[in-house]
C-alpha cells in the first residue's frame, strides 16, 4: 500500500505502509521531488499509478511500483483543482483519468496509454471537484458557479447541470454508487444518485475540508476542526471520531482496506490516513476511536504544508504505458532530504 501526498511547496511525498511488527505499521519514504513548478492542488491513485495537478496547469504522472516519473499532460490552460481515476472492478490498473480546473474544462484521458480523448465545459467558472461513478460511465462536478452537472463520460458531453442555491466545495459518490454527497461550508447532505433526492444532512462543528466514503455506510470527514469524524449515513449521526487527530487542519483521508493492503485481514475498513497542514501523516486504526482515543499506528512528518492525500496498492499486471501526447516520460525522480522541502 502506498499514500502520495501533495504540498504548497511543490513537492510531492510518497510512502510505503506495511507491517513492522505485530499491531503495529511503518511509513517508509519512497520518494520526495519537486514535481510542479507551482503548488499542488490535487492527487489521485489507482493500482501503481498516480496523478498530481498544480496551480501550473500541469498533471504529472508518477510509476509507483518503480518511485519514476511518467512525464506529465499539459491540456489544461488553468490551475487543476480535482483528479480522479476510474478502474474497472476486474482490473488492477485504471482505465481512464479525468481532469478538472479552475477554468470550468474537464478534460477525459485514456490511461493505457495516456492519451488525451476530449475536453468538456460542465461550469461557467472554476470546478472544485469531481466524482467519477463505479459504473465509469458518468462523473459529478461542483464549481464556484453554484451548480452542480453530470457528465456522460462515454459520449463526452454534459447531461445535466442544475443551481444548488450555494457553493459546494466536495461532491463524492458512495461504493456502490447509489448515493452521493455534497460539503458546502460546515454540512455535508446525502442525495440518492438515481433523482438526486436529499436523504439526509449532518452539521459540522467547524467547515469540512476533505470526506471519503467508506464500505460499511461510513462517511470519513476532517476539516478545520483538527479531528477525523464518521457518520452513519443512514442515521445522519456520528458513530465515532478521533478528536484532535492533527494539530492543524486535516487536508485529506484515506481509507485502507484488505483490497489495498495484505496487512489487513479484516472485512471492514478500519485503517484510515489522515494529513494535515502541518505536514503530519498519521495513520489509524478507527476501532480504537469507539472506545478511546487511539493512538497512531504509523506517523510520518514531511515538515511540509500538505494540500491533499492519496492511497493505492502497487500491485498490478502490467507496467504503465506512455501515450503519444506526453511531455517527458520516464524521466527519474530525484531523492531528496525532507527538509529540503521547506523553502
Amino acid at each position: 500500500m502506498s499514500l502520495i501526498a501533495g504540498s504548497y511547496e511543490r513537492f510531492i511525498w510518497g510512502f510505503k505502509l506495511k507491517p513492522s511488527e505485530p499491531q503495529t505499521l511503518s511509513l517508509t519514504p519512497l520518494f520526495s521531488y519537486p514535481s510542479h513548478l507551482s503548488a499542488i492542488r490535487t492527487l489521485a491513485a489507482a493500482g501503481p499509478v498516480a496523478a498530481s495537478g498544480g496551480a501550473d496547469d500541469t498533471i504529472h504522472l508518477y510509476d509507483l511500483s518503480s518511485a519514476s516519473s511518467l512525464g506529465s499532460l499539459h491540456d489544461h490552460s488553468a490551475s487543476l483543482t480535482a483528479l480522479s481515476f476510474y478502474t474497472p472492478p476486474n482490473l488492477s490498473f485504471p482505465r481512464n483519468l479525468v481532469s478538472a480546473a479552475a477554468d470550468g474544462s474537464v478534460c477525459i484521458y485514456d490511461a493505457d496509454p495516456f492519451v488525451h480523448l476530449k475536453t468538456v465545459l460542465p461550469h461557467r467558472k472554476a470546478i472544485n471537484d469531481l466524482s467519477i461513478h463505479p459504473s465509469g460511465k458518468l462523473a459529478l462536478t461542483v464549481g464556484h458557479d453554484e451548480c452542480l452537472a453530470m457528465i456522460n463520460l462515454v459520449r463526452g458531453k454534459r447531461s445535466f447541470y442544475c443551481r444548488l442555491g450555494k457553493e459546494a466545495s466536495l461532491v463524492n459518490f458512495d461504493v456502490g454508487g447509489d448515493k452521493f454527497f455534497m460539503v458546502m461550508e460546515e454540512k455535508v447532505s446525502v442525495h440518492e444518485a438515481e433523482d438526486a433526492r436529499l436523504l439526509c444532512e449532518f452539521e459540522n462543528k467547524k467547515r469540512v475540508l476533505c470526506a471519503t466514503p467508506c464500505e460499511n455506510g461510513i462517511l470519513l470527514t476532517g476539516g478545520e476542526g483538527r479531528c477525523v469524524t464518521a457518520w452513519d449515513v443512514k442515521s445522519g449521526k456520528v458513530a465515532y471520531s478521533i478528536e484532535e487527530a492533527h494539530a492543524a487542519r486535516v487536508k485529506g483521508i484515506v481509507v485502507l482496506t484488505k483490497n489495498s493492503s495484505g496487512a489487513f485481514s479484516d472485512d471492514d475498513p478500519h485503517i484510515v490516513a489522515s494529513a494535515s497542514s502541518d505536514g503530519v501523516i498519521r495513520v489509524w486504526d478507527v476501532r480504537m476511536a469507539i472506545k478511546d482515543k487511539p493512538n497512531p499506528l504509523a506517523e510520518a512528518n514531511t515538515k511540509s504544508r500538505l494540500t491533499c492525500l492519496a492511497g493505492s496498492a502497487l500491485k498490478s499486471l502490467r507496467r504503465p504505458q506512455v501515450g503519444k501526447n506526453i511531455e517527458g516520460g520516464q524521466c527519474e525522480p530525484k531523492a531528496t532530504d525532507n527538509n529540503e522541502s521547506a523553502e
